[in-house]
Formats: structure tokens, sequence, C-alpha cells
């Protein structure tokens, strides 16, 4: 496996991350990106893609464009259509470099944007791998984010630790109910938002990568 930096400023919005080339390639490919505090260098996405690029994928790790705007502090709400049109570039981008399937996914608030652009554009990709969607705000389940499931009809594997406040099992699995396409809840216990534990190794990537494999044989 090698891994390179990667960008492409041939359109906007720029594409800018860390390209992931398997020693013995499938043909598939993956768009990763991060969550609302983090880049695309995060402890998850960095292991994530070393384990999908090991199962043979090709995987871009990319940094939103609210990230390339200002490196720290939470995405601007306003934006969150632009993070879109740069998901949607970052899978344009990797669509020429690919002979076979295209998957797009993301950690929390990145699984979130790759979730609505899905169902904004049905059939941009194969699938999807989403690790932490953030289903509520913290101690507010009131405030679902899920108006946009019923139109979502990409198949989509949810990676969801035990221990996230952003949603139980139990409210995960309600919601998936929703989603027309097929779904995999993989339920990670006694994991948290981050799913990774904060020291020390973790063989949860290869699992991840043994879940993805049998949900889109």
């Amino acid at each position: 496996m090698r891994v390179d930096a990667f960008e492409d400023r041939s359109a906007e919005p720029a594409v800018r991350g860390f390209l992931h080339t398997p020693s013995n390639p499938t043909g598939d490919a993956l768009v990763l990106t991060h969550g609302a505090g983090a880049n695309c260098q995060s402890k998850l996405l960095v292991a994530v893609a070393n384990g999908f690029s090991e199962g043979g994928l090709s995987v871009l790790r990319c940094d939103l464009p609210f990230r390339q705007t200002r490196p720290h502090g939470p995405p601007f709400p306003a934006m969150a259509a632009r993070d879109r049109e740069g998901l949607a570039r970052a899978v344009a981008v990797i669509k020429q470099r690919t002979s076979g399937r295209l998957f797009l996914g993301g950690h929390s608030y990145g699984g979130r944007q790759a979730t609505m652009l899905a169902a904004e554009q049905p059939g941009l990709v194969d699938g999807l791998v989403l690790l932490s969607y953030p289903l509520h705000p913290p101690r507010k389940p009131e405030q679902m984010r899920t108006a946009h499931f019923p139109g979502l009809n990409t198949p989509a594997l949810f990676v969801h630790g035990g221990r996230d406040p952003f949603g139980s099992h139990e409210e995960m699995r309600a919601a998936l109910a929703m989603i027309p396409a097929r779904t995999l809840l993989y339920e990670v216990e006694r994991a948290g938002h981050e799913l990774l534990p904060k020291s020390g190794s973790s063989d949860l990537p290869v699992h991840i990568v043994s879940a993805f494999q049998t949900f889109f044989s």
C-alpha cells in the first residue's frame, strides 16, 4: 500500500487529502471524510482508510471545504451545501481513477453530509460507509437528523458505538427502518463517538472492512 498527498484544483471546490493506493487492487474505491471537529488526518480516518486499502480498495480521505477554509473549529450550517459539493467533486475525481464500484462515507458530520448528498443525487455512488452517524445532538433526542432518510436509496453500512451520545443502538435501529435502501448496523459495544480507544491499537478497522465486504458482496 502507498499513501500520497492528493490535491485537485481543476474545479471548485478543490479536492485535498491523501490517496491510499492498495498493493492488490480490486478496482473499487472509497471517498472518506471527517467529522465536524477534525480533519482527514484524524486517527479514525487514517486507521479505517488503511484497513480498506489493505482490503484492496483505493481510498481518498479528504478535507471538506469548510476545513480547507478554516483549519480549526466546527463547520457553519450555511456551508453544508458547499461541503456536499466538495464531496461530489471528490467522487467525480476518483471516479476517473477507478474501474469498479465507488463508495462514499465519513465520520459523524462527514457521514451525514454523505447521506444527504446520496439522497439528493441517487445513483451517485454504489454504497455508503457511515461511521458514528450523528443521529441527534447529545441529550437532544427530539432534534433528529433523519428528514432525508426516506429518500435515501443507496445501500448503507452504519458503524455505531454503544456509548455514542449522538444516538443509541435502539434509536439507530428505529431510524434505519425509515431508509428504503438496504442497510446494516454494525454495533460496536463499549465504543464512543470516536469508535477507537484513545490509546493503544484496535482491530476495529479489520472488522469494519469484513462487515463491508459481506454487506456489499
